[in-house]
């Protein structure tokens, strides 16, 4: 690329002065031949028909659930956007103490229970009536634990660090999926 065209401050912001495209993916040489996309500057992914999500948007809705502490939208590459899902656990105590529910004591126990998943749904269900139809998230997982900057799922600003996150719940994911 050589530039946008008659729009020289545009250019300037995205080429270099060495010459080099700032796309927003992060890379590395293999074989000092061949450049492979290994990450995204940007928190944006793309579905398998095409369609963008900005991930940071549906999870920031979620998180104003009482019932969720933490989220992550998935779905690169995949057919629809799905969200692993980490309960308020404290909450559901009180929650379900109210209610007359038992749930269980554990954090495992709380993020197994149908009940729990059940209100989580109908959390999620709330706020994809505010999305577009590609960005729906159609299935969810719950995890027993918070992301957490020791396993190396956060940044200290408490950014999350999806790599890691989608690695650790790998199985989680895959039963997403499949």
């Amino acid at each position: 690329m050589l530039g946008y065209f008659k729009h020289p401050e545009l250019t300037s912001e995205v080429i270099d002065k060495d010459g080099w495209f700032h796309t927003g993916d992060i890379g590395i040489f293999e074989e000092n031949r061949f450049l492979k996309i290994t990450d995204r500057k940007k928190e944006i992914f793309k579905t398998s028909g095409g369609k963008y999500i900005t991930p940071q948007l549906i999870e920031n809705k979620l998180k104003e659930s009482r019932f969720i502490e933490q989220a992550m939208i998935i779905g690169e590459n995949q057919k629809f956007a799905a969200a692993l899902i980490v309960p308020a656990f404290p909450f559901l105590k009180d929650w379900a103490q109210r209610k007359g529910v038992d749930i269980g004591h554990s954090n495992e126990d709380i993020s197994d229970n149908k009940e729990v998943r059940k209100r989580i749904a109908e959390e999620l269900e709330h706020v994809n009536k505010t999305l577009g139809s590609y960005e729906t998230v159609k299935k969810f997982e719950l995890l027993p634990r918070e992301f957490s900057i020791d396993k190396g799922e956060m940044t200290p600003k408490m950014s999350l660090k999806r790599k890691a996150i989608l690695e650790n719940f790998k199985e989680k994911v895959k039963d997403i999926f499949d």
